[in-house]
């Protein structure tokens, strides 16, 4: 099968292309991202592999099905970039990578509390300069803090499962709960009762209509004065204004983001010798109890293998008119 990549980096290609070597697919990897004016890379291709910050609305995926597309396919799990809507109308298919590693994104998530916590990067920059002062270092111990999980899919299990062996009290929120994890105590609440309780919040859910800036001013309000928050989901679940204010007051206390709102031509480029505009971004940079990663949480090679693995499985499933297991419904 003939398929144009978008958003490409040196590490998509090289993955990519040594797992290709199973499925003979004909691939072609291009930097740029697919939007309403680069559609025109997709000519002559008969489907096109997108990431989290290509923009597929209806715009472009009206052009991509003049130029013959007839699959997306997601190299992520998410598909809010996406309208369904749209690509239906145009008769085109989507399929994504539901669960690459989801140990890769609880274990980031997990990084991002204890290094909040207990100042690790802080510690590292003031040893290498000789200074060995444990002034405004101290941390918490995470054993018998309640942690709050907002999403228990794939990924929020194993994040729940994580905290549970740190000796953590998990109060969960999900329209579906898990047996699994109500099996080794956790425990459902209505999402004002975690909000309330948690001494930790991390977010885990997909990005729709409903849980677009959950986390707004009201939901800060209703937070544990000092507590943390962590996002590895997608950035638009939390309100960026809200979010800003809440640090401001010193209501929220600790913010571990590894997604943002407005990161589309931000994240996954080095932008070190331009200057940054985003003013939120700048604001969020200048607190010292917010720690910001650039969408990395996805980033081993594990995942990176099953992406590759799943994607390019997607493709051949769709060409020889198979089954999609992994097709999003419209």
């Amino acid at each position: 099968m003939k398929v144009a990549f978008f958003s490409t980096k040196k590490y998509d290609k090289d993955f990519f292309e040594q797992t290709n070597e199973k499925f003979d697919h004909e691939l072609t990897f291009f930097e740029t991202a697919l939007n309403a004016h680069t559609a025109s890379l997709a000519q002559g291709y008969e489907a096109v592999c997108v990431f989290v910050n290509d923009d597929l609305n209806k715009k472009t995926l009206e052009k991509l099905a003049g130029y013959g597309i007839k699959l997306i396919a997601l190299r992520c799990a998410g598909f809010n970039n996406v309208d369904l809507e749209a690509a239906a109308e145009n008769d085109i298919t989507s399929v994504r990578v539901p669960a690459y590693s989801p140990q890769a994104v609880a274990e980031h998530a997990v990084a991002l509390i204890l290094t909040l916590n207990r100042k690790t990067h802080k510690a590292y920059n003031r040893v290498r300069e000789n200074n060995f002062s444990l002034d405004k270092l101290t941390g918490f111990n995470l054993y018998g803090k309640t942690v709050g999980v907002i999403g228990t899919g794939i990924i929020g299990i194993c994040f729940a499962k994580i905290m549970l062996g740190f000796g953590c009290k998990v109060l969960a929120f999900d329209i579906k709960p898990s047996d699994e994890l109500k099996d080794l105590g956790v425990k459902y609440v209505a999402i004002d009762e975690l909000l309330k309780e948690a001494d930790i919040i991390s977010l885990h859910c997909p990005l729709n209509e409903q849980t677009h800036h959950l986390m707004d001013a009201d939901a800060f309000n209703k937070m544990k004065d000092g507590a943390m928050l962590i996002n590895t989901g997608r950035g638009a679940l939390i309100d960026t204004t809200a979010v800003v204010e809440a640090l401001k007051k010193e209501k929220l206390g600790y913010l571990g983001i590894d997604v943002y709102e407005q990161e589309s031509g931000l994240f996954f480029n080095d932008r070190s010798e331009t200057i940054n505009k985003d003013d939120d971004f700048l604001r969020l940079m200048s607190f010292p109890n917010v720690l910001i990663t650039g969408h990395q949480g996805f980033f081993t090679r594990e995942a990176l293998e099953q992406i590759a693995q799943v994607t390019l499985q997607n493709l051949s499933d769709f060409e020889n008119g198979n089954e999609l297991e992994n097709e999003v419904p419209a």
